[in-house]
């Protein structure tokens, strides 16, 4: 017999419906009821059989004795009152992730690729729709239970197993969070530069690499980013709220400016594809067209896992499902366009095009545009750092020690590694590092992604015990083998090989491989996604029956 301890928060009958809500929280309170599950002999839950569905709003239990190694207040599961975002605060956060330096270079990469500017916006939306599929799956569950990702985590890679998963979504947020960083500064520097005529060009210190402007405006964004991770998810989402409108209206600004500064978008709209008969690379779209599609995927694959981190705060499934679905795949395309078309109206303005919008803003000159475009590209670099690669790092910290760790801590420290990453010289040392090497890296993480859904949906139907998700004993429902799941971790490691031939090509640690390993990795993230999927239902399956046949 095991007992399987929640609150369960029964609404009193009073005579008016004029409750004081400190006397209805300590009748509540005083009503704690636990439910016992007669566990399964041997099989149990730790298996993979769920536990019987509770008739019981996950929005208003609370838990019962959770483990202090385990739990604070940060990672509990988020009550109805906590549930701030609606479906516009959705939407909001992902404008303010999709306006962004590095979104608006992936449109301009498209074009260099060979494809004509349509071509390159179906590339992105038929991406952006793709990974918007495993985006609102994996959100369900913290719309659900309120959980963060590495609580989550928790149910199919084990208690002390699911830091694997979460380290790794952290490792790659760091790299990002530090190249996010440098770019606000570097917009910063340049923009108040050529305010300045210039006067900011100083020598670069040696040891540092970088001049004393450079390095005071990357600290000064970097403070303006500690100030908000401060002060928590609230002033995270006000960011967000309030900053979609105003980058939604400066992006169309630009694009504005372009259309009749150029007399017309120039000859980037109107160059064919090079892939049409009688092309350049004629015959050969396909064969770009997957590694393109893959690289879009990889490019918010890291947050498909760790979306229950905001889900977690959803007011309802249709929040969270609504909002995301408008916010990423439509606005992805749509600042695509608004890259492609400026970058295309610069070879007639400048008579070269110029890809980076930084330079293209600090050549546009004059008082009030060049303050326009500091406050503008500052909220996006904003937006998208602070959600994007905060919160992952910070929640993967706390799930390593809740003792030690709040995310507030856990958030500062993420900030200082940003620091020391030097992420000027990352950048200096490999232009390619941000797309090939840290996207790429992205790819590989789709076998987690595979691991996590498979197990919530289909093994789990959708239920879980949480409070077994807190438990850190042999007795847990997800302690499974000394807090590992080794069915995960295998499905992981054999989800992961057969792209790491092609990644190492694609980085250059390698010359050459046989053609079907860089097959592959153009695919990577859905060759990831469903080998480890796959592979992890069918050793679920096989334990399953094992101890069923002990049993019997």
């Amino acid at each position: 017999m095991q007992a399987l301890c929640f609150t369960l928060l029964q609404r009193p009958v009073f005579a008016s419906h004029h409750v004081n809500h400190r006397e209805h929280d300590e009748y509540t309170q005083s009503r704690r009821v636990c439910i016992s599950h007669i566990r399964v002999r041997k099989l149990g839950w730790s298996s993979v059989v769920p536990p019987p569905p509770l008739t019981v709003d996950p929005l208003r239990w609370k838990l019962c004795d959770p483990n202090l190694s385990l739990y604070n207040k940060d990672f509990a599961p988020t009550m109805e009152d906590g549930r701030i975002l609606s479906v516009h605060d959705m939407a909001s956060l992902w404008v303010g992730l999709v306006v962004g330096v590095p979104t608006y270079y992936m449109a301009g990469s498209l074009v260099e690729m060979g494809m004509s500017w349509w071509q390159g916006i179906l590339v992105v939306l038929v991406a952006n729709v793709l990974v918007l599929i495993p985006m609102v799956l994996s959100g369900h569950a913290g719309a659900k239970f309120g959980v963060p990702f590495p609580v989550l985590a928790r149910a199919s890679f084990g208690i002390r197993g699911a830091n694997v998963p979460s380290l790794l979504r952290a490792l790659v947020a760091c790299g990002w969070f530090g190249i996010q960083t440098w770019i606000g500064g570097q917009a910063i520097f340049q923009l108040l530069n050529t305010l300045l005529n210039g006067l900011l060009e100083w020598p670069a210190i040696s040891w540092l690499g970088i001049s004393a402007p450079e390095f005071g405006s990357f600290m000064l964004f970097w403070l303006l980013q500690v100030g908000i991770i401060w002060n928590g998810i609230e002033s995270i989402r006000e960011l967000e709220k309030y900053s979609a409108p105003i980058l939604i209206v400066l992006s169309m600004a630009l694009l504005a400016w372009a259309y009749t500064t150029a007399g017309g978008f120039g000859p980037m709209l109107s160059t064919p594809s090079q892939f049409v008969h009688g092309g350049p690379k004629a015959g050969q779209f396909w064969q770009a067209f997957f590694p393109a599609l893959t690289a879009n995927v990889g490019f918010w694959a890291t947050l498909s896992l760790n979306i229950p981190d905001f889900t977690r705060y959803s007011k309802s499934q249709a929040d969270q499902l609504m909002g995301q679905a408008i916010g990423l795949p439509l606005f992805m395309a749509a600042f695509t366009f608004v890259g492609l078309a400026v970058t295309s109206a610069t070879v007639v303005i400048f008579g070269r095009p110029i890809s980076d919008p930084i330079e293209v803003l600090s050549l546009i000159g004059g008082f009030f545009p060049i303050i326009l475009s500091l406050i503008g590209v500052i909220l996006a670099t904003l937006t998208t750092n602070i959600a994007a690669n905060v919160v992952a790092p910070a929640n993967a910290l706390v799930n390593l020690n809740p003792r030690i760790f709040s995310f507030r801590r856990a958030g500062m420290l993420t900030a200082v590694l940003g620091v020391l990453l030097a992420p000027w010289r990352l950048i200096q040392s490999s232009q390619g590092f941000i797309f090939t090497w840290l996207i790429g890296y992205s790819a590989l993480l789709g076998p987690v992604g595979g691991i996590i859904l498979v197990d919530y949906f289909s093994v789990r139907g959708r239920d879980l015990d949480i409070d077994g998700l807190y438990q850190g004993d042999e007795k847990g429902p997800y302690w499974h083998t000394r807090g590992f799941n080794v069915s995960a971790l295998v499905a992981l490691v054999t989800g992961i090989l057969p792209n790491v031939p092609g990644f190492l090509v694609a980085v250059g640690a390698k010359k050459q491989v046989p053609r079907a390993f860089t097959l592959l990795y153009d695919n990577a993230w859905f060759v990831g996604f469903c080998v480890a999927g796959l592979v992890y239902w069918i050793l679920s399956l096989q334990h399953t029956e094992r101890l069923y046949m002990r049993e019997t």
